[in-house]
């Protein structure tokens, strides 16, 4: 698909559409949808928004081309004056007192947020069902989960009610949500977006990216949000990103891809089939592919949450009642906190806020924390050699389908075993995009550290072939 950020701004520039027309139709589609991907609505923000880009194009001015281009919001990043409740019922009224860098960026750049979008609680959850506001339907079967846990930014993508979305992707959340619903969702290069201003789940893997339908689309907006952020010191500058860059697929020689995760157990037959299919036809094009050794799924997902778990009970400590959000009166100061954290938070958080808690216990957390940090170690060395050996991984999004509605809620293992394909890139640092081509749920492009351009270029070669 071309990029709709560009068709829009030239319809705008024609004057083929008014910018608050353009808004109001979004807002009544977000108003009007099923799919349960809303927490809350900017409409007077928006609406104020577009009349100045409308106003500016009837003066003659010229606009850029993210101006008027209206977009969704993870409900997870601070947009100053708005409410900010991480779909959670401790933050459920809580509004922010500043917006994020990212979010910034796109405002400063004159993008329109419609949106905060609905997920899973602070961000746990593979499905966007551990949400205060129920379940995201999936855009093209509703019976199916949205993913999670940016669900509600990826089916809005999907379903045309926001031209893209930010998501937030610590283990896989925007990446698999994309794959679920058939859109694009980039995990960039762990720092190369400012994590400022967004609700912190494991701080060591948490980024920010964008969901769209396009690859055109996905650079135009990194390319606005990337860049070094002092109130981020994770951040670094970055190199803009050329659309003549990634139109040519020439400078990829190798492919590789992990012969575990083809040869597991857990892979559904037909995404195996389809995934091998895919390799075939990268071949025939005469590039090479080396089938490479990594560690297994059990190993992956266990590393990642036990660190994952141990940042959530660090990060979420401070929600207590006191300064942010609901607070419940108990007896006393301790009883205060005990009774607003039980109530308020929900049953996944509790279980990984209690599990973090645990593995960063005395005579706990050399035997689990400080061993997870030394696979960590391990599986980033991992990378290191496999890209000496090939400029891109591919894999597949998910090792199943979507479920359906209320089957990760009955088994949260089975839940987070549906990030085994995702997890290892994110302890990696590395970018990764998903396209919603290969197989049912996708495929999984994934580059060393740092060239994301080389994730989007091959993207686009595999969106010629296949």
């Amino acid at each position: 698909m071309k990029s709709q950020i560009k068709k829009i701004h030239q319809q705008l520039v024609s004057k083929e559409i008014s910018c608050t027309a353009l808004v109001q139709e979004k807002l009544n589609l977000l108003k009007q949808n099923t799919h349960n991907t809303v927490n809350s609505l900017l409409d007077s923000m928006a609406l104020e928004l577009a009349s100045k880009v409308d106003a500016k194009i009837a003066n003659g001015e010229k606009i850029g081309l993210l101006e008027g281009i209206p977009f969704g919001i993870k409900d997870v990043y601070m947009v100053q004056g708005t409410y900010t409740t991480a779909s959670s019922n401790l933050l459920k009224n809580y509004k922010s007192s500043y917006t994020a860098t990212a979010i910034q960026k796109l405002l400063d750049a004159g993008a329109i947020p419609l949106v905060k979008e609905n997920g899973d609680s602070f961000g746990h959850g593979s499905s966007s069902e551990n949400t205060i506001f129920g379940a995201v339907k999936n855009a093209l079967n509703p019976a199916l989960v949205g993913g999670g846990s940016s669900g509600g930014s990826a089916v809005n993508v999907a379903k045309d009610f926001t031209t893209f979305s930010i998501g937030g992707d610590t283990g896989g959340s925007i990446r698999q949500p994309a794959g679920y619903n058939k859109v694009y969702g980039l995990k960039p290069t762990y720092g190369r977006i400012s994590r400022y201003g967004l609700m912190a789940y494991a701080s060591s893997t948490d980024c920010v990216g964008p969901i769209a339908k396009s690859i055109e689309d996905i650079r135009i907006v990194l390319n606005i949000m990337s860049g070094k952020d002092v109130r981020d010191q994770t951040t670094f500058s970055s190199e803009e990103i050329l659309e003549e860059s990634i139109s040519n697929s020439s400078t990829i020689k190798t492919v590789g891809y992990f012969k575990n995760f083809i040869e597991s157990e857990a892979i559904s037959p037909q995404i195996k089939q389809d995934f091998l299919a895919t390799i075939d036809k990268i071949k025939a094009k005469g590039i090479e592919v080396k089938a490479l050794d990594f560690f297994n799924s059990d190993v992956l997902v266990s590393t990642y949450y036990t660190l994952a778990m141990a940042e959530t009970a660090s990060n979420l400590s401070r929600l207590d009642g006191t300064n942010y959000g609901a607070r419940i009166e108990g007896d006393n100061l301790k009883e205060t906190y005990s009774i607003t954290r039980s109530e308020k938070f929900s049953e996944e958080s509790k279980r990984r806020i209690v599990g973090g808690n645990q593995v960063l216990s005395q005579g706990f957390s050399d035997e689990i924390y400080l061993k997870a940090q030394n696979l960590r170690d391990q599986i980033s060395a991992n990378f290191s050699e496999d890209f000496n050996e090939v400029d891109v991984i591919l894999s597949p999004v998910t090792p199943a389908n979507p479920p359906k509605i209320g089957e990760s809620l009955n088994d949260p293992l089975a839940m987070y075993l549906s990030d085994a394909y995702t997890v290892g890139f994110s302890l990696g640092e590395l970018p990764t995009l998903t396209i919603p081509k290969g197989t049912e749920t996708g495929l999984q492009i994934t580059a060393d550290k740092k060239k994301d351009a080389q994730v989007l270029q091959f993207a686009n070669f595999l969106n010629d072939i296949l």
